[in-house]
């Protein structure tokens, strides 16, 4: 039974995963077409809070759901687990991907509302927390026992200022093409 849970519990952390990062994109490209002229921004607009609205309910929000009932099914059935130190640390992470889950789901009201205030910048920033926490919890989940502390803390440090350097490249080469 064990095996099935985590097939499952996979499948829709990485339709959950999917999701987020996809999401956050379609916000980046609702931010940018509030910046056109007014028909552009009605058509792109309505398109975008289309997409946004399907995807978030019909795949991101349920994979959400289901991947935790699943871990949580997988914990009933070793609940070993619950005394291990790495496991804690996952549920921490776990709790953190709910709290940016809830987050997103406030922007996609905020834009089936006409109200978001957020810019494409932000929505690109927003992105790479999702993006620290998969790494962090794949790590995690990895190496278990043997992750050392002091370096993986150092290392999700180094990589996110990686990701923001990155950021800050990517925009500076698209501002140039721009002018």
């Amino acid at each position: 039974m064990y095996n099935y849970l985590k097939a499952l519990h996979i499948i829709f952390v990485v339709c959950w995963f999917a999701g987020l990062f996809y999401i956050v994109r379609l916000f980046v490209y609702y931010a940018e077409a509030q910046l056109k002229s007014e028909i552009e921004k009605q058509i792109l607009s309505d398109q975008y809070r289309l997409m946004i609205h399907r995807l978030w309910y019909i795949i991101t929000f349920p994979a959400a759901v289901l991947a935790t009932l699943f871990g949580i099914w997988m914990l009933i059935e070793i609940p070993g687990w619950l005394q291990q130190p790495w496991m804690h640390i996952k549920l921490l992470f776990v709790l953190l991907l709910w709290l940016y889950h809830l987050k997103c789901h406030q922007f996609v009201k905020q834009i089936a509302a006409d109200t978001l205030s957020k810019t494409s910048s932000f929505f690109r920033m927003w992105n790479e927390g999702a993006t620290i926490i998969l790494f962090s919890v794949v790590f995690l989940v990895v190496l278990k026992s043997a992750f050392n502390w002091i370096f993986g803390v150092v290392g999700i440090i180094v990589f996110s200022l990686l990701l923001m350097l990155g950021y800050k490249f990517y925009k500076r080469i698209r501002e140039r093409k721009e002018n």
